[in-house]
């Protein structure tokens, strides 16, 4: 059975910053590898818990090529079978922290 996968609105934002930081409007190969993050993150539909599990049941999907690796940190709702997405951040910034989810 498939999730649903829910983008909080702290993740929108993230989204929209990192659009707007690797200029999708203007750059093919930066829209093409856009639009591969939006698919990795609503491939998390089948299969979310193929994931690492990071801090406080949180898991988290990892998207791109050094150095440009992205992590998109989400929960997974078994209840009510589906998948939120909390956070989208570069890989390379510090620990995240629970701190960094509100």
């Amino acid at each position: 059975m498939a999730y649903l996968v829910s983008i909080t609105s702290r993740a929108e934002r993230d989204l929209a910053d990192l659009y707007r930081e690797i200029d999708v409007e203007y750059s093919d190969t930066a829209r093409k590898w856009y639009l591969g993050l939006k698919q990795a993150i609503l491939s998390l539909k089948e299969q979310p818990n193929r994931c690492p599990l990071t801090l406080r049941n949180l898991r988290h999907l990892l998207y791109g090529r050094k150095p440009g690796i992205y992590r998109v940190t989400y929960r997974v709702r078994e209840k009510q079978k589906q998948v939120e997405v909390l956070h989208i951040r570069h890989g390379a910034r510090r620990k995240l922290k629970t701190s960094d989810l509100s």
